[in-house]
């Protein structure tokens, strides 16, 4: 097993997996080459000033003499094992964009070393370890498995969340050779509950897409349900707590505005994106991307029917959208339902305002620049949209005359 104590890691990307990441390795006594080519990323965690709970926020200003930060690419080449961690986004056309990747990864092969360990675990496509670690490295002199060691592990982070915290969850991990899926596990083992191997880089990537994919899927067909049984008159959460009492065979997903953040909104593009390229066709999963997507403008038509029940036009409302990150407790908007909520119910003439202690501001094309409103309950509302709860709010918002509430009472 890897000594940590005398280990130096270099991590590549210092966002909300990168970091996190980081300091599970600090913790364990390695020594940080922390990689990020935002000066302002960099000058926020040497203050602390990131987006963690305040127990990680604390923990990283402990650790901060064993980080070394920079932004120059070459560092990594002092590491014995360097972790990718960058984004992974999709383009307005949901396509990878793979620009973040593709130049780390150039740079990873650039500045590598005889011996080191490589390992990404930035969500991409099949076969995309090969394509810009392993082949460029055997261009460039390596032979993998014997003097240099590439293993694919992907990433399992849920922000905000502290029962899936990474040392608590298992790490899936992948490498080219037995020696480099050796050498990856036994880094890994060290930040995870538990670490479960597979046989390839291959069945590591497509391991994280399948289970977003599966998330997806789930999550179309519960926002389905919900039309259901609103059509029948059948409160729907009840219906799938019910289901979920049995103990086999049912796993309960539950129906809401959307989903935001950076993983199932765009993984499952990634494996839709290359099995185009093949001329491949996933139906089921292609419908429920294209439900996902759809579902914000479902929550805008219901908007508009409640406002339109009470007598009153969508041109000239005043509406109230309570949280807008994608999910509570994290100040990240990425994806978030509630940016295309809001434009849509501005297209359509409504006069919107936002309540979220976490973002001070916000813009999107149609509304422009939002500031929250940090005293909603002071001012009339035709309507107050939950995207998710603020529970301060809770009994304010219940008591209002018109609410959509778009996570159906539930919390979190």
């Amino acid at each position: 097993m890897i000594t940590l104590q005398r280990t130096t890691i270099a991590v590549v990307g210092l966002g909300y997996v990168g970091l996190p990441t980081a300091l599970a390795f600090a913790e364990m006594g390695a020594e940080i080459i922390g990689c990020d080519l935002s000066e302002d990323r960099l000058t926020n965690i040497k203050t602390g000033d990131v987006d963690m709970l305040p127990r990680d926020r604390t923990r990283l200003l402990r650790q901060l003499d064993s980080f070394k930060l920079t932004t120059e690419p070459s560092a990594i080449g002092a590491a014995d094992a360097v972790v990718v961690c960058v984004p992974t986004p999709v383009d307005p056309h949901q396509s990878p964009d793979l620009r973040a990747l593709t130049a780390a990864c150039a740079n990873v092969v650039r500045y590598a070393t005889k011996g080191q360990l490589l390992v990404l675990t930035s969500t991409t496509y099949v076969g995309c370890t090969h394509e810009m670690l392993v082949d460029p490295l055997q261009a460039a002199g390596f032979t993998v498995g014997k003097d240099i060691f590439v293993a694919f592990s992907p990433e399992r982070i849920d922000p905000g969340v502290k029962d899936h915290a990474p040392e608590r969850t298992p790490r899936v991990v992948g490498g080219v050779t037995p020696a480099c899926t050796a050498r990856a596990a036994a880094l890994l083992r060290h930040t995870a509950s538990s670490v479960h191997t597979v046989s390839s880089p291959e069945s590591a990537e497509m391991t994280k897409l399948v289970e977003n994919s599966f998330r997806a899927v789930n999550i179309a067909l519960a926002n389905e349900f919900s039309e259901v049984a609103r059509e029948l008159s059948v409160d729907v959460m009840e219906v799938i707590d019910a289901a979920a009492t049995k103990p086999y065979g049912f796993m309960p997903f539950y129906p809401g505005p959307g989903v935001g953040g950076h993983c199932i909104p765009c993984d499952p593009h990634y494996l839709l994106w290359q099995l185009r390229a093949r001329r491949f066709d996933s139906p089921l999963m292609r419908t429920a991307m294209t439900c996902i997507a759809a579902r914000p403008r479902d929550v805008v038509s219901r908007a508009r029917e409640m406002l339109a029940e009470r007598g009153k036009p969508t041109q000239g409302a005043r509406v109230l959208v309570v949280g807008v990150t994608y999910k509570p407790g994290v100040a990240d908007l990425r994806e978030s339902p509630a940016l295309a909520i809001i434009d849509d119910l501005t297209a359509a003439g409504a006069v919107v305002s936002f309540t979220d202690p976490l973002v001070p501001m916000l813009r999107t094309p149609q509304a422009g620049t939002l500031t929250n409103h940090r005293s909603p309950e002071h001012d009339e509302w035709d309507l107050v949209l939950v995207h998710h709860w603020a529970e301060e709010l809770r009994d304010w918002v219940s008591a209002q005359p018109v609410v959509l509430d778009t996570t159906f009472g539930r919390r979190g």
